[in-house]
């Protein structure tokens, strides 16, 4: 077994590693093959949570078992570990202890292939409300699909937007911090919720035709970042996985919206996605062990070429 660390992890593996595999392995999940199942549990109540998520799929060599954790006393808020065994075997052959950045790769892949499949190809302006990793690694992966030039930003927080703002300037050419949501929202194209907010910070009669949502924050039922206004509004709804929406989704829960299709069945063309420039598209990802899983066998494929992950019938 060989055990890979933090940093080596980083310097190997980014969302770009990543956007195509999460495509790939959203369709595959969409077609019914393998399964991902999810556990949440909170040992320090709302200062604390701890995600475990598995996943396995036909013709992958390995399968994954990932502990993630967010705690508000630890520094750096977040934690945890991919574990990869030998899918014929069951041995485990390596643990990445990632310390959440393939969880945060991940993600901001899956916001990438939202945004490309689902977003107008002509938005030019991203808001992003929320100022923590993840609100910077979705601005950056989803200027790689879309031709954006502006970039939004509102937080809770003026101090953490603007070392947001600051971290995203030494990419990005225009870059704005926002003290109204409001006005951020109405200003773009795209906007992204990355919080871990337990009270919506979306208001869906903010939006406006045409306009493409992704959230990814509101990842267990305790949590929520979209309005019942959003989904109301909304042409059409796109979660990653139908089961693990509607269990985990907190604001879709709330709301008790309907679900149109999986990400996966839009990239496979079972369904048509965006029909129209005036539609209003939203994109409830929770996140899948099946993502982790293509993280992990990325990951182990860059950084040791000797422990290459072949697929297998």
């Amino acid at each position: 077994m060989k055990v890979f660390e933090a940093a080596q992890i980083r310097r190997a593996v980014g969302f770009a590693d990543l956007v195509e595999p999460v495509a790939e392995v959203l369709a595959e999940f969409s077609r019914g093959r393998g399964e991902a199942p999810i556990s949440v549990f909170r040992p320090a109540g709302d200062s604390g949570d701890v995600h475990v998520k598995s996943a396995w799929m036909p013709g992958r060599s390995v399968f994954t078992v990932k502990v993630a954790t967010w705690f508000a006393a630890a520094d750096p808020h977040a934690d945890g570990f991919v574990a990869a065994h030998d899918a014929r075997t069951g041995r485990l052959l390596a643990v990445l202890r990632d310390e959440h950045h393939l969880t945060d790769m991940r993600t901001a892949a899956a916001g990438a292939v939202a945004a490309r499949a689902l977003g107008r190809p002509d938005s030019r302006s991203l808001a992003v409300l929320g100022t923590g990793i993840q609100a910077y690694a979705q601005a950056l992966a989803i200027r790689t699909v879309l031709p954006v030039e502006r970039v939004l930003i509102w937080g809770r927080r003026r101090e953490a937007a603007s070392a947001l703002r600051d971290a995203l300037a030494a990419t990005l050419p225009d870059v704005t911090v926002r003290d109204d949501p409001a006005q951020a929202v109405r200003e773009a194209d795209v906007i992204v919720t990355a919080t871990a907010s337990t009270s919506p910070v979306l208001d869906g009669r903010w939006l406006r035709p045409g306009q493409h949502v992704t959230a990814v924050g509101a990842d267990d039922p305790s949590k929520s970042e979209l309005d019942p206004a959003c989904f109301e509004r909304a042409d059409l709804v796109v979660v990653d996985g139908r089961a693990a929406a509607a269990a985990m989704a907190g604001d879709l829960r709330a709301a008790r919206a309907g679900i149109d299709a999986e990400l996966g069945e839009v990239l496979l063309g079972r369904h048509p996605g965006r029909t129209s420039d005036s539609q209003i598209t939203v994109a409830k990802l929770v996140g899948l062990g099946i993502q982790d899983l293509v993280a992990a066998e990325t990951a182990l494929r860059l950084l040791d070429p000797s422990l290459t992950v072949e697929h297998f019938s």
